[in-house]
């Protein structure tokens, strides 16, 4: 098994999704980027924009898949052969209507909970055991209001608490690639979004 990282941000190709809510986890590798230039290129291969650097002082592959959300796995699947990671080593940060904007989590292994970019995963990874930032985007209350919502752009105020609900996970991925995931969900799970 290889000491090798893969983190995948999802989200829709094309700057008419750029800001939406489905896009948070592309907002999560831009944030990376600022800290530490990635250089995403795109790879027709690999379904995506694609970038191998040391971060944290691990060996890391980025990506932002360019399949559209629903076929999220597709590009997944294509970075973890070529790269040969093992799926345990692959961290997806993804939107997730369940939690409240400005709260993030980590976890390892679970369900999809309707999310048509880890069902895509589930089926071309055939392991549901990587690990997962759920950025919280909210739910806008009824199930058909979803579609909607998580293509459109969040208000000034959630917005703001998305971005820097990201900042803290990207603060603990440190820990989470030095092998040390409780402390790093520790952190995350403690620290409280401003107010």
């Amino acid at each position: 098994m290889s000491a090798r990282w893969l983190i995948a941000g999802l989200g829709n190709p094309g700057s008419k999704y750029d800001r939406t809510r489905h896009n948070a986890g592309f907002w999560l590798l831009d944030a990376i980027d600022r800290r530490k230039s990635l250089n995403l290129k795109p790879n027709r291969k690999l379904h995506g924009a694609v970038a191998k650097e040391t971060f944290a002082d691990a060996d890391c592959v980025f990506l932002k898949p360019d399949t559209f959300m629903n076929n999220s796995g597709q590009a997944i699947r294509a970075a973890t052969d070529y790269y040969q990671v093992a799926p345990e080593q692959v961290i997806i940060a993804y939107d997730d209507l369940d939690l409240p904007p400005g709260t993030v989590r980590l976890k390892q292994g679970g369900g999809h909970g309707g999310h048509n970019g880890l069902r895509s995963t589930f089926q071309h990874l055939g392991s549901q055991n990587f690990w997962r930032l759920r950025l919280g985007i909210g739910h806008p209350g009824i199930r058909e209001a979803v579609t909607p919502w998580v293509l459109s752009r969040a208000g000034a105020a959630d917005e703001q608490a998305i971005l820097d609900s990201i900042d803290r996970a990207v603060a603990v991925l440190p820990d989470l690639l030095a092998g040390q995931p409780e402390r790093a969900m520790q952190r995350l799970h403690t620290s409280a979004p401003e107010t």
